[in-house]
């Protein structure tokens, strides 16, 4: 299967025109997915370049096309990069890319749970390797701690409503796929309300995978495994996720707190490559709706 047909790289040119400082050098996509970002990194890479391809899902690798000596695939979270670079003996890098949107292949695979056109098992993890499900979470969370992770990860309205009617059905031992659920919520979440039902199933797949624990986990390996000048590349889709990329960018840390030195001079390990993040073209959102709230921002790596 071809990059293209698995899924469609967002931002592709223009991410990888920000990432690439130095067409030999090493670079990782901590986000392989269907493999259209490496293929076009590899593209503008010289002979001596070299390219990690990063995924934790099964499915990533067992579609991987490329047959090329500079690429290396690495199955793993890419929180964990870190230890992979020290495996391979690599203690630095020129740059770092990340699009953490969910592929295409995972919304439109339906056995996968990631969307509420389908019926399926309730799964939505990114690896289905390990870990719990949704429909363990749903089950093992209260009430309280599910809505949570509904107000928190989704700003879902109604979230204790529908917390409470998710967890009656999980008790009453009713709650085993999509339509299930969207059965169990359809009293304060209509299958009308499309809008609902997303910012449901993205509060449950963030809480599965733990997301944003993730991309915490991710800066904080990239801001060691950078190299002076190198550049971090990172497309978000949403305000949980480009809050703390931009203020990383800034500030040097998520929350976005400014830190000085004696004479009043901010610290910070990164500095943005722009002020503002690349948004998509007005084209390229016709030809793939999905990239309509990308947001790519870049960080350049300051002097250690």
């Amino acid at each position: 299967m071809e990059p293209s047909t698995y899924h469609i790289p967002v931002l592709r040119d223009e991410s990888v025109r920000q990432l690439i400082t130095n067409p030999d050098g090493i670079y990782i996509d901590a986000t392989f997915g269907g493999g259209g970002h490496s293929a076009w990194i590899l593209e503008c890479l010289g002979s001596d370049g070299h390219l990690f391809g990063v995924d934790r899902d099964l499915d990533a690798r067992a579609h991987c096309t490329i047959e090329d000596e500079r690429f290396t695939f690495v199955r793993s979270d890419f929180r964990y990069i870190g230890h992979f670079m020290e495996y391979f003996g690599i203690r630095e890098v020129d740059g770092i890319l990340a699009d953490l949107g969910v592929s295409s292949h995972h919304l439109d695979e339906a056995e996968r749970g990631f969307s509420f056109r389908f019926d399926a098992p309730i799964d939505m993890r990114m690896n289905q390797a390990g870990g719990d499900t949704a429909a363990d979470l749903i089950r093992t969370s209260t009430p309280e701690e599910l809505t949570h992770i509904l107000k928190d990860y989704g700003e879902v309205r109604g979230a204790r409503r529908i917390a409470t009617l998710m967890k009656q059905a999980a008790d009453a031992g009713t709650l085993h796929t999509i339509q299930d659920l969207l059965d169990a919520i359809a009293p304060a979440n209509p299958p009308h309300d499309k809008k609902g039902l997303a910012k449901i199933f993205q509060a449950l797949r963030i809480a599965v995978n733990d997301e944003m624990g993730a991309l915490q986990d991710l800066l904080c390996v990239g801001e060691k495994l950078l190299k002076p000048g190198g550049h971090f590349a990172v497309i978000t889709y949403h305000s949980l996720e480009d809050r703390p990329v931009k203020n990383f960018f800034r500030t040097g840390n998520t929350e976005g707190t400014r830190h000085t030195d004696h004479f009043g001079v901010p610290i910070s390990s990164f500095e943005p490559l722009y002020t503002k993040p690349t948004l998509p073209t007005g084209e390229e959102i016709e030809a793939n709706p999905r990239s309509r709230s990308a947001k790519l921002r870049t960080g350049v790596r300051c002097e250690k």
